[in-house]
């Protein structure tokens, strides 16, 4: 069986518990002001975690299952003119596939698990 390609939401772990107390992801400031949650693919998700959450020690990452978004999952060119996934509108939990922390390491940057590729 062929594996989905997974999309990753990056979050402060503090912001995440509260979204996963409350049963639903309305997203981060960022995403509010923007109008969408902010995605990255696998192979986006470690320079986003370097632009944007450098230096954060509780940081985590929800890998989601891109098909249980629907139509409000748009594909859309962003940052150098690289394709990212935007989702307008709520994130439903049940698209999250598992949430793992992702610790800095001793040179600064943030250490992913295997499973993020």
């Amino acid at each position: 069986m062929e594996q989905r390609a997974l999309i990753f939401k990056l979050s402060p772990r503090s912001q995440w518990l509260e979204a996963e107390a409350s049963g639903r992801f309305i997203g981060a400031p960022v995403d509010l002001k923007d109008g969408y949650i902010h995605f990255s693919t696998g192979a986006q998700v470690r320079e986003t975690a370097a632009r944007h959450f450098a230096g954060e020690t509780a940081l985590i990452v929800a890998a989601v299952d891109p098909e249980k978004l629907g139509p409000p999952l748009k594909w859309e060119p962003s940052r150098g003119g690289d394709v990212f996934p935007h989702l307008y509108g709520e994130l439903p939990m049940e698209a999250v596939v598992y949430v793992a922390d992702v610790p800095l390491g001793d040179d600064g940057r943030h250490v992913f698990p295997g499973s993020v590729r």
